[in-house]
């Protein structure tokens, strides 16, 4: 463990920053998650599923959890599924 004040705040900052992201990752695979066995059933909120997939993958991407490369072709896989 750090001795140093300012190293202690950051150790504990990076923590409570870790719970965060952890947490918004999460969510984006679970709602992708939601899409895929919504598609593989046939459901009828197909199209909300997507657009709440599609708000989480772009909420990682613009808090850096993802890169954009990964943010679009995530999207555009589930695009690629309401097609079929």
């Amino acid at each position: 463990m750090a001795n140093i004040k300012s190293a202690i705040k950051r150790a504990e900052l990076n923590v409570k920053a870790n719970e965060l992201n952890s947490t918004q990752k999460s969510a984006m695979r679970t709602a992708i998650k939601k899409f895929d066995a919504a598609v593989a059933e046939g459901s009828d909120n197909v199209q909300e599923l997507f657009q709440k997939a599609s708000s989480a993958i772009d909420k990682a991407e613009t808090k850096g959890l993802i890169k954009k490369n990964k943010a679009s072709r995530d999207k555009s896989r589930l695009a690629a599924k309401i097609a079929k």
